[in-house]
């Protein structure tokens, strides 16, 4: 008995997307993505903010991006990502496309549409890529799950007011709630 083969998409479907609908691309199968909501963007533009002011404040090489960003995650066609927000330290990553590898610190902001996506596809795929941080934000529960791939320390859960410590940045301290009040 023939079983139906999956279609396996590259990057070149991406870029044939009609205007203003977005996809990612995993492993070569194309995941389709909603518009996020007003929320979520209150969320991504105070944490850009919050950790571009950090990073400047220092003089600091590394640079954050916010989504639409693209990041080519395993340097081949069939990996393509967008991240809510990426922090890229190695600017030899970066060109006029995006990032090509792995971000140090990636943050997805979770939606109802993209749970699976953010706890089980996307974590497997960071951790394995060298993503060094990932934090998952949850706005439906208020909560931040902080991985810290790079000393493979134990995975922690917070609330929004909790003051989080950043695992790549020693004396960065985030308080979501202080940030979105």
């Amino acid at each position: 008995m023939a079983f139906a083969q999956e279609k396996i998409y590259t990057i070149d479907a991406i870029y044939a997307l009609p205007d203003g609908q977005r996809a990612e691309l995993i492993d070569g199968r194309m995941y389709m993505m909603a518009p996020p909501n007003t929320g979520h963007q209150k969320i991504s533009w105070k944490l850009h903010q919050e950790i571009g002011n950090y990073i400047s404040s220092r003089g600091g090489s590394c640079d954050v991006y916010a989504a639409p960003f693209a990041v080519f995650l395993n340097r081949d066609d069939q990996n393509y990502v967008e991240p809510d927000i990426s922090v890229i330290c190695d600017k030899n990553k970066l060109d006029e496309k995006g990032c090509n590898g792995a971000p140090d610190w990636i943050i997805e902001i979770v939606s109802p549409s993209s749970q699976q996506m953010d706890y089980g596809i996307k974590l497997f795929k960071y951790r394995t890529a060298g993503v060094r941080e990932y934090w998952i934000v949850n706005p439906l529960k208020q909560t931040v799950t902080v991985y810290d791939f790079e000393q493979e320390k134990e995975t922690r859960q917070y609330s929004f007011d909790d003051t989080i410590s950043v695992c790549i940045y020693e004396d960065l301290k985030i308080n979501i709630a202080e940030l979105l009040s």
